[in-house]
């Protein structure tokens, strides 16, 4: 059987996946959706209760029926390389061309619908509290008013993006950014601001979820470093040890979210806790790999091997079976 993976053409994250695959022997497709129509082709019919999908791509036919398992690692969007791109011929391909794979029996790393729900920055908040993380007190407002009584509650806060930077030509960056209480906080009336309160940190921790294993890296932070994505803090990533309630809350948080893939952020401050910051379905985890020599690529791989009946359904977090955490 055949895992698929979904991405654009450049991904050298994925290129690490394939070739782990690649040295299993596991046979694997790789398609990039703004490629149908056009480079790809696809086809499904459903007659006299039967169902019958296929993708076709690179002189190569793929069958539903043979569908292992499927990634979603970075799709570009339907029908983007398209002769006469527009977006009715993107809705209709997404149509098509997703609705055809729900209907396979794969199952998914993660499934669309699961990874829209998981971005959503209040979700996580909520669910991160479920689960028994240590979460910084935070607030998402368009009232003025509840943001200055935030401001003068906690003091020391940060703002920052709940959905990330906008889209673009030339890309903006929008750090995490520490402010004060006296801040002019009209402008939060103009769109929904998310407030929190700042934690002094000395490391940055990113936690990478691979079906039933764990890996956490740990990177020490400068004195004065708020946003540990921007600038250089003059010590690299490591491998660190997961603590056992961490263990637990993070397999209560996938097991919520029906995650299969999920990669974790944290401030560790000064007493050694790990503060919840958010939760990426769809992570970038080469760096980490490249910098720790954790196999986050194979255990990716792994899962993807294990096939439709390695986990527990499409919408849960499946397990390699192994029980491992790898530190």
């Amino acid at each position: 059987m055949t895992a698929l993976i979904l991405t654009c053409r450049q991904d050298v994250t994925a290129d690490m996946v394939v070739a782990k695959l690649h040295e299993r022997g596991v046979p694997l497709v790789r398609l990039d959706p703004a490629d149908v129509p056009g480079e790809a082709a696809l086809s499904a019919e459903y007659v006299h209760g039967d169902f019958y999908g296929h993708l076709s791509m690179d002189g190569r036919l793929l069958s539903m029926g043979a569908l292992r398992s499927i990634w979603v690692r970075r799709p570009g969007e339907p029908a983007a390389h398209a002769p006469e791109p527009s977006e009715w011929l993107t809705a209709e391909t997404e149509q098509a061309l997703y609705g055809m794979l729900y209907s396979a029996t794969a199952r998914w790393m993660n499934h669309p619908s699961v990874s829209t729900q998981a971005r959503c920055k209040p979700w996580q908040l909520s669910m991160a509290h479920r689960s028994g993380f240590a979460v910084p007190p935070t607030v998402i407002t368009t009232f003025p008013r509840v943001a200055r009584q935030f401001a003068a509650q906690y003091r020391d806060i940060v703002v920052k993006s709940a959905s990330g930077p906008p889209v673009g030509d030339p890309p903006v960056a929008l750090p995490t950014t520490r402010i004060d209480q006296d801040t002019d906080f009209s402008g939060v009336a103009a769109g929904p601001t998310l407030l929190q309160q700042y934690i002094p940190k000395r490391a940055d921790i990113r936690l990478t979820s691979v079906g039933s294993r764990l890996f956490a890296a740990r990177k020490l932070s400068a004195a004065d470093q708020v946003d540990g994505r921007y600038g250089s803090t003059g010590h690299g990533w490591e491998p660190a040890e997961i603590p056992g309630r961490i263990d637990r809350a993070v397999r209560e948080y996938t097991s919520l979210a029906g995650l299969a893939y999920a990669a974790f952020d944290f401030a560790e401050d000064a007493e050694g806790v790990w503060w919840f910051l958010e939760c990426n379905q769809g992570g970038q985890f080469g760096f980490i790999e490249l910098e720790t020599g954790q196999p986050i690529a194979e255990a990716v791989a792994a899962w993807l091997a294990a096939g439709p009946n390695g986990g527990r359904g499409v919408t849960t977090p499946p397990s390699t079976g192994d029980g491992q955490r790898v530190l």
